[in-house]
């Protein structure tokens, strides 16, 4: 009877520290207790720091020679950047500091490393799936509330541009866009402001395009779950009291129903960052991504697959990276998820 008792009154004060927590601390809890969900967060955070930093983890400080030299002509490449330094070559003969010149990962078939290339290619990676699935969950958000919220004739129409968005080859309209900025960044004969994007485009390594076409085109599936997200929650009790006390349409979709539908979101974007990283690969790798000579894991892979017998450490290495970031999202994603399930608190 009395252990009947204690775990009672155990379970009582579980579910009292529960409640006392608010739903955001609850789902991190929740996260905290999906190991792979948390360590899938650790290795993104550190691929960020990787991306920042880039510069200094770059195990080469000379990376501005670019050198079309193969990894058995190391010595030749010792001998070129001593003798750019002023150095001389007797620095050589006296065992000058050429350790810095070893390879860990190997080189590609111009004799750059490929170490140095797949830490700038994090920042490609990175910067498409930050940037593209900002644009569309912010596209995607504001329509879809607004679609929602209004309601009637407006949302018909809304959503009716949505299913025609829907029934488009999206993936292709990607390819023709990237197909045509290109030619016209080659012919060099566009009108000022388009030349002012093409000139943008360029200064990032062609990533301008990349971020358009991706999040631009992907908004719509968000603004669908945002829009029912809307319609649940709009004639729930304290939207009611909002209108009650005068509050405004704007006021209401933005500091009221925004809170609610955030969380499941961001959710639902974290899900969808892997597509948008292995569209952006995909895009470089038929050369419609970004620009040579920018790293990307997409370039580096097809720059390497000729030499797959040969030397296969070209095209393993950017692929490794490249599948283990894709997995880490989705992991994180499906962690997320489970953690923002109310069927799923406590348990």
């Amino acid at each position: 009877m009395a252990v009947a008792e204690q775990a009672l009154s155990g379970l009582t004060e579980a579910q009292a520290a529960r409640r006392s927590r608010s739903p955001v601390a609850d789902a991190f809890q929740q996260l905290l207790r999906n190991h792979l969900a948390v360590a899938s967060g650790i290795f993104i955070i550190i691929l960020v720091l990787i991306a920042l930093l880039a510069d200094v983890l770059n195990p080469y400080a000379l990376q501005g020679y670019t050198y079309e030299l193969r990894r058995t002509n190391q010595a030749a490449f010792a001998k070129q950047v001593l003798s750019d330094q002023n150095m001389g070559l007797g620095a050589i003969s006296k065992g000058a500091n050429l350790q810095g010149f070893v390879y860990i990962l190997g080189t590609d078939g111009l004799g750059r490393d490929l170490l140095s290339r797949v830490l700038y290619g994090t920042r490609v990676s990175l910067s498409v799936a930050v940037i593209a699935a900002s644009v569309s969950l912010v596209i995607g958000i504001v329509y879809g509330l607004i679609s929602g919220y209004v309601g009637g004739r407006v949302d018909d129409l809304m959503m009716r541009f949505v299913d025609f968005l829907y029934g488009l080859p999206l993936l292709i309209i990607v390819i023709l866009l990237q197909v045509y900025f290109k030619a016209l960044t080659r012919w060099g004969e566009a009108p000022i402001w388009v030349q002012a994007i093409l000139d943008l485009n360029a200064a990032l390594g062609g990533l301008f395009f990349v971020f358009v076409v991706l999040g631009a085109l992907n908004w719509i599936g968000m603004a669908r779950i945002t829009r029912g997200q809307t319609l649940s929650y709009k004639q729930k009790e304290f939207v009611e009291a909002a209108r009650a006390v005068g509050a405004s349409p704007w006021r209401i979709i933005f500091r009221h129903l925004l809170p609610n539908v955030l969380g499941p979101c961001i959710v639902t974007e974290t899900l969808n960052i892997p597509g948008y990283i292995l569209t952006e690969a995909f895009l470089s790798f038929i050369g419609l991504g970004v620009d040579a000579p920018t790293p990307s894991w997409g370039i580096m892979i097809q720059e390497g697959y000729q030499a797959l017998r040969s030397n296969p450490h070209i095209i393993f290495v950017p692929a490794i990276a490249l599948s283990v970031t894709v997995l880490a999202f989705n992991f994180l994603g499906d962690g997320l998820r489970d953690a923002f399930d109310p069927r799923l608190r406590g348990t």
